[in-house]
């Protein structure tokens, strides 16, 4: 990593947007933006059969009872589930859609500040391109995230994502909890992750889960005790020093910060890992 930097906010986005691009010249390099939490939909259906020229429109309408908005005013993509090897299974996909106008604001705001955008993300992807930093050949990663309102749980296999799963306990509720309420939000974590890693064993029992791994955060430490011993297996905290150079970056060593830059240096890891 060459460069991390954190702006305050101006009047509106393409303020700040233009603030940003003259500090790094962004009119001449391609730029990757995420889509904020609750700005979309993200979720697992049956994959129609159809060629995969016509998935995209095939989708719209299988998923019009599973989205609020009509789904001619859906902007969405497909990432295919890799295959589990069990027989008679149907191939799954995610979809994640959003209304159209989420997506032109953003273009817009872009455009206005003549910064290059090129790519639309979303945070489960941006956290399979950290978690394929950590992968181990032939085995899956189970990779743990907590932001301050809850976290996504995503399990990996040779830079694939197989599966997602959301996580209502953010780090803000850990945080502020007192003893007795922390161990309380732990079993509810724990609990979660234990019904997502006996899905995932019997989705994909050919894949072996490698260990379970936890973003940097303040809570991080706990999470990991508590978790190694009520998952009965290997649980680590991610430190992005192990799987990136971050010498250039100062601050970037404290597992907060690592926390807080987390889905932005994911999303910058798109290239690499799609």
């Amino acid at each position: 990593m060459e460069l991390l930097a954190s702006f305050e906010r101006g009047a509106d986005e393409v303020t700040t947007l233009s603030a940003v691009r003259g500090a790094f010249a962004l009119d001449k390099n391609p730029c990757v933006t995420v889509l904020p939490q609750g700005g979309y939909q993200f979720f697992q259906t049956e994959a129609p059969d159809v060629a995969k020229a016509d998935m995209k429109e095939a989708v719209r309408w299988k998923i019009k009872d599973m989205i609020d908005f009509p789904p001619d005013q859906a902007s969405l993509d497909v990432l295919e589930v890799p295959a589990t090897g069990a027989q008679g299974r149907a191939k799954s996909i995610y979809v994640a859609a959003c209304k159209n106008d989420v997506v032109a604001s953003l273009m817009r705001q872009f455009f206005d500040a003549k910064v290059d955008l090129q790519v639309i993300d979303i945070a489960e992807m941006a956290q399979r391109n950290i978690a394929a930093l950590s992968e181990t050949e032939g085995r899956g990663l189970a990779f743990l995230a907590l932001d301050e309102a809850g976290g996504i749980l995503t399990f990996t296999a040779q830079g694939e994502l197989c599966m997602v799963r959301r996580v209502e306990v953010g780090s803000r509720q850990l945080e502020s909890a007192d003893p007795s309420r922390l161990e309380q939000l732990l079993e509810r974590i724990g609990l979660e992750l234990q019904r997502s890693l006996d899905n995932f064993d019997r989705q994909f029992s050919a894949i072996p889960i490698q260990k379970l791994l936890i973003a940097p955060g303040a809570k991080s430490q706990s999470l990991q005790t508590f978790l190694a011993d009520y998952l009965g297996m290997p649980v680590d905290v991610l430190s992005l020093a192990d799987v990136l150079d971050i010498s250039a970056i100062p601050g970037l060593e404290n597992p907060v910060r690592q926390a807080q830059c987390l889905t932005t240096i994911g999303a910058a890891l798109r290239g690499s890992a799609a």
